[in-house]
């Protein structure tokens, strides 16, 4: 029901020109709840589902530490039973090894994910196809297992066992943790790709193996319950399991960590996080990037998360509550989203049977805080932090630089009244204000009582859509007097390039040339003693 009924049928209708994920999804909420001149409503439920959207998106930073940690862990453990004449024998490895493997993959980030992705496929396929086969022969042992297709088995579980039936869930859940990173994937490999891959691949796979491992168990008892995974394959098949595990965890952390890529950038563009480094990793795919900060972050947490819990059991408890987390919001934000198009009533009674499982999905999963699930409300706190207080922060200082800009029309009248000294040369001044006279401009003039014969007012927008097509991207209005107003405008999925700009201004006739142009870009100094209304904790950080 989670990932064929809410993901792939009903949640991928719900795509921001294609791209999906939760701040593609918060992005388009606000699309549709936006005025026709393009402002925000200030309601308390709007509000509400920005700060809804922005804490899920600061749970999938958790995520994104504890999935690499707990995957890499979890398929090196099938050590443990690759000796059997031995057992435990290369136990003492697994931590090492995997604090290897996940230092590997992080260093080799900065190549770009091409190295990674090259390898996708044929791992991927090579992974699902021997997890199958190995449930096969266990299923023919005992056919009985299939009983358990009936949902009326579960039912009875849950009313029989009650409160302990409920806390199953808690494990369950891991079975569905994908579903966000399927979702947020969609911008890259499209609808049908995904649902195609699903049906014909993964969802038989899956099945049959949880099948093959269901009548392992009722084949050779509780005994069986601690090695189910490796348990339902022949001993001389645990060691090339481990290494074909091990790669498969490779691949999916991967995804995770270009999410974390992907997520910061969107941040950033949104105006949500401070700038960072972000390095273009691809010539061919402009999708393709590589975060640096984001990634040493990622390493040391996954590190951390593997000496500290030492083993993928206790790992698990802090797992499922970041991903359930965001399963909530992600629900209540399609309804919002979906809401204008599908009606209240129909949207409301889908939705409704979303939550049903996302809420029992998360209440089974409170009883972990204590044991690990803290880890990742810490992290998304800390992010939601940073990221609501970024944005705050910089609306109350560009109301402050508002306040104090001169108007442009009132800026150019002194000039026609009192000209200055004009020099040879292009002057490109970046302005976040499309009405006003550049602060930085002001200053210039007023010391150096000179300007260039042109001069270039760069505004550069982010819309909140994925991608605005390089047609209509940059605007060029000739204001007199050898000023030009340039507006560029970005998607949130995509990153402004300045030069590229200047030369579709170059081609409308204005100089831009490197030899001749000079490039002037204000910098302010945060003072935390003024009125902006802002805690004084905020204004520290």
């Amino acid at each position: 029901c989670v990932v064929v009924v809410k993901y792939l049928t009903f949640l991928m209708q719900a795509d921001n020109h294609g791209e999906g994920g939760i701040l593609a999804l918060l992005a388009l909420v606000q699309q549709k709840q936006a005025t026709p001149q393009g402002k925000q409503p200030t309601t308390l439920a709007a509000k509400g589902l920005l700060l809804a959207g922005l804490f899920g998106a600061a749970l999938l930073y958790g995520d994104g530490m504890i999935t690499p940690a707990i995957s890499v862990l979890s398929a090196v453990e099938g050590l443990g039973r690759a000796t059997p004449h031995d057992p435990g024998m290369l136990t003492p490895y697994i931590l090492p090894i995997t604090i290897v493997i996940l230092f590997i993959l992080f260093v080799f980030q900065s190549g770009g994910t091409k190295k990674v992705g090259a390898v996708f496929g044929p791992v991927m396929i090579t992974w699902f196809t021997c997890i199958a086969l190995a449930g096969i022969p266990w299923i023919l042992k005992r056919p009985d297992i299939l009983h358990s297709l009936d949902p009326r088995h579960g039912l009875y579980f849950l009313t029989h066992h009650q409160w302990k039936g409920f806390l199953v869930l808690g494990s369950v859940v891991l079975c569905v943790t994908g579903g966000e990173a399927l979702y947020a994937d969609m911008g890259h490999f499209g609808r049908k790709p995904i649902r195609l891959a699903w049906y014909a691949i993964v969802f038989p796979a899956l099945a049959v193996n949880y099948l093959g491992q269901g009548a392992r168990l009722l084949h050779v008892g509780h005994e069986g319950v601690e090695d189910s995974f490796y348990g339902v394959f022949p001993e001389w098949a645990v060691l090339p399991m481990v290494v074909i595990a091990t790669l498969a965890t490779v691949v999916a952390s991967q995804a995770l960590i270009s999410g974390a890529f992907s997520l910061s950038r969107q941040a950033i563009q949104l105006g949500f996080s401070p700038r960072m480094t972000i390095v273009h990793t691809s010539e061919d795919t402009e999708g393709e990037i590589y975060v640096p900060e984001i990634n040493w972050l990622l390493m040391i947490s996954c590190i951390g998360l593997v000496v500290g819990f030492r083993s993928s059991s206790n790992l698990a408890a802090a797992y499922g509550i970041a991903v359930t987390g965001t399963m909530m919001i992600t629900s209540v934000l399609f309804f919002a989203a979906m809401q204008p198009k599908w009606g209240t009533a129909k949207t409301a009674a889908l939705v409704t049977f979303f939550l049903v499982f996302d809420l029992a999905f998360f209440g089974a999963n409170v009883v972990k805080i204590a044991h690990g699930g803290w880890f990742p409300l810490l992290v998304g706190a800390i992010f939601f932090a940073v990221m609501t207080t970024w944005k705050r922060g910089r609306g109350a200082l560009f109301d402050h630089i508002q306040a104090q800009t001169k108007p442009l029309q009132q800026f150019m009248s002194d000039l026609e009244t009192n000209p200055p000294h004009r020099v040879e040369g292009t002057a490109v001044v970046m302005t976040s204000s499309t009405t006003g006279a550049p602060p930085i401009l002001v200053h210039h003039l007023l010391h150096n009582k000179v300007l260039h014969e042109n001069i270039v007012l760069l505004s550069i927008v982010t819309e909140r859509v994925p991608e605005i097509s390089a047609s209509s991207r940059v605007r060029l209005k000739e204001l007199g007097g050898g000023f030009y107003h340039v507006v560029a405008k970005y998607g949130f999925m995509q990153t402004p390039n300045v030069m590229e700009i200047l030369d579709r201004v170059r081609e409308s006739g204005v100089d831009t040339s490197l030899e001749s142009t000079t490039y002037f870009l204000g910098r302010e100094t945060l003072l935390s003693g003024g009125k902006s209304g802002l805690m004084n904790w905020r204004k520290s950080l």
